[in-house]
């Protein structure tokens, strides 16, 4: 969110291209393939593997300090190359809806009767641009516990997705239905989510509501 105000308020400045030139990479590129070309530098260059939640003398080990120390240097990686893409996707939407936003008469009569360009800013267009941040919520939950499935077979990471995989080739239905049915059941508490905070952030909607 704050790099999409940034390009928006500073539009065509040097930070504004450089992050969007970021933003079309992160969009452009398949995770997947990020992934793949992260671990063959990391083991071509640095000798280390950077699969799995732990290294490989931790995967057997009972919980020890040693251990949580090893998995919170395994988990920025993969959190990295997941967040990728969408957070991409979310700054190039929240520069066009502000950049839109700004242009709205009610900004301009802002300006003119004297307000601080901070409280012009952030009072009404921002708040007005979160639109797709909020209803992007319903899909969140589901997506945190699958993670995307092709990353996680390829980093080796013990999430629901590859599980599902597993029990589809299995042929294991009572497994598979019971993933499929939990995804569904995180993703109407989502939308459930999603719908109160779009009516916290956006007041047109509390207006039609009443």
């Amino acid at each position: 969110m704050p790099i999409g105000i940034y390009s928006a308020v500073r539009q065509y400045s040097f930070g504004d291209y450089a992050f969007t030139l970021l933003g079309f990479i992160g969009i452009a590129v398949p995770n997947f393939l990020l992934a793949l070309g992260i671990m063959y530098f990391s083991f071509r260059w640095f000798g280390a593997s950077v699969g799995g939640l732990f290294s490989a003398e931790y995967t057997l080990l009972p919980w020890s300090l040693g251990k949580v120390w090893d998995l919170m240097k395994h988990i920025p990686l993969p959190a990295v190359i997941l967040a990728l893409g969408g957070t991409a996707q979310l700054v190039r939407i929240m520069r066009a809806n502000l950049l839109d936003e700004l242009r709205r008469p009610y900004v301009v009569t802002a300006r003119a009767k004297g307000l601080t360009e901070r409280r012009v800013i952030l009072k009404y267009p921002v708040r007005a641009a979160l639109n797709p941040f909020a209803s992007n919520i319903a899909y969140l939950f589901p997506y945190l516990v699958s993670g995307s499935v092709i990353i996680s077979i390829v980093l080796g990471l013990p999430t629901v997705g590859p599980l599902l995989v597993e029990s589809l080739i299995s042929q294991d239905m009572f497994l598979a239905g019971t993933i499929v049915l939990l995804l569904g059941v995180l993703t109407v508490a989502g939308t459930f989510i999603s719908d109160l905070v779009l009516m916290w952030v956006d007041p047109r909607l509390r207006r039609q509501m009443d």
